[in-house]
């Protein structure tokens, strides 16, 4: 069945009318969330297709800014940033779900004996990341555990890992495929809670969104783009060694783990992130898009252009589109 999924993406988007050129945003360094661009530009597709991409390097400036102004047409766009720039009114639109499922987790060292279930985090030191979802997402997993969802939190960023690693915070949050499989590669045992067994809905935690004018003005470029994109990613998850390979050859040595790349590559198609029995890669699941925007306009987190929460929750059925995508599975 895979074969056939594969076989049936090899007939390409119809070609943009004359040679465009467009440009893409990374929403961090280079990761196999990306991997289905670079597949694409490796394999020619985005050339077939009469496109001519340019991967922007990722900045300071969010992949979501840089698009909703229009300094690019496409941006790979985290989840919960996506939805929170919405609710202000940024022109963006999802059209294709990179990840099918949540990939988050709760995480803390293996050894940890007073740590067996999220109330026992209360009153705890948490290493967050600066983002007002992290404690609405911490304190619903404890609350829903019968905890009273109270904890200390000091903002780390990227060094959260090198503190848990070495005790001098409790708990962070981390990407399975990604720092996950790293604490793997360095032997750091740890243990973990998903978010969905504690009462946080499903999400799919990545999107490839573009500019919503431009996509109303340019649907045939638009087309041509997220279905080259789109056999990249379903390359990546029928030959997750091959595109691992691919996307370290494309970004020219900015990825300096080789087998963390392998390893999360693995990750991601051996859990079934990448794509959803019988459905084409990339689509996005408007029940779930509906779920997570509810859980975050509940907890008061989507916000609009006064930065005040929002009274209503709003119609965000106009947020995302599959209508780019090919529908072959």
């Amino acid at each position: 069945m895979r074969h056939l999924i594969a076989a049936a993406l090899l007939v390409l988007a119809m070609p943009a009318t004359a040679q465009e050129n467009l440009s893409v945003a990374l929403d961090w360094t280079p990761n196999t969330n990306h991997v289905g661009l670079y597949v694409a530009q490796s394999q020619g597709w985005f050339e077939d297709a009469g496109l001519e991409v340019d991967i922007l390097p990722y900045t300071d400036t969010s992949s979501g800014t840089l698009v909703a102004a229009g300094v690019a047409e496409f941006g790979i766009l985290s989840a919960v940033g996506f939805y929170s720039q919405r609710a202000t009114g940024a022109d963006l639109t999802a059209v294709l779900a990179v990840v099918q499922h949540e990939t988050g987790r709760v995480v803390f060292n293996g050894d940890r004996d007073d740590i067996q279930r999220p109330a026992d985090l209360d009153g705890k030191i948490y290493a967050g990341f600066g983002s007002a979802w992290e404690n609405a997402l911490i304190s619903t997993i404890i609350r829903n555990d019968g905890g009273e969802g109270v904890f200390d939190t000091v903002t780390l960023g990227t060094s959260a890992y090198e503190a848990l690693a070495n005790g001098s915070v409790d708990f962070t949050l981390e990407v399975s495929t990604w720092e996950g499989v790293n604490s793997v590669l360095l032997n750091r045992p740890q243990r973990a809670f998903r978010y969905a067994d504690y009462g946080v809905p499903d999400q799919h935690t990545t999107f490839l969104g573009g500019n919503g004018t431009w996509l109303a003005q340019n649907a045939d470029t638009a087309r041509a783009f997220v279905q080259a994109a789109q056999r990249g990613y379903d390359f990546a998850a029928n030959n997750p060694e091959e595109a691992a390979e691919m996307l370290i050859a494309e970004t020219s040595g900015m990825l300096t783990n080789p087998d963390l790349v392998r390893a999360s590559m693995a990750a991601l198609v051996d859990g079934g992130y990448l794509q959803d029995p019988g459905e084409p890669v990339g689509l996005i699941d408007g029940a779930m898009f509906a779920n997570i925007t509810r859980f975050l306009f509940e907890a008061g987190i989507m916000r609009g252009e006064d930065g005040r929460p929002l009274d209503v929750m709003p119609d965000v059925s106009s947020w995302f589109t599959n209508e780019y995508l090919s529908q072959a599975h």
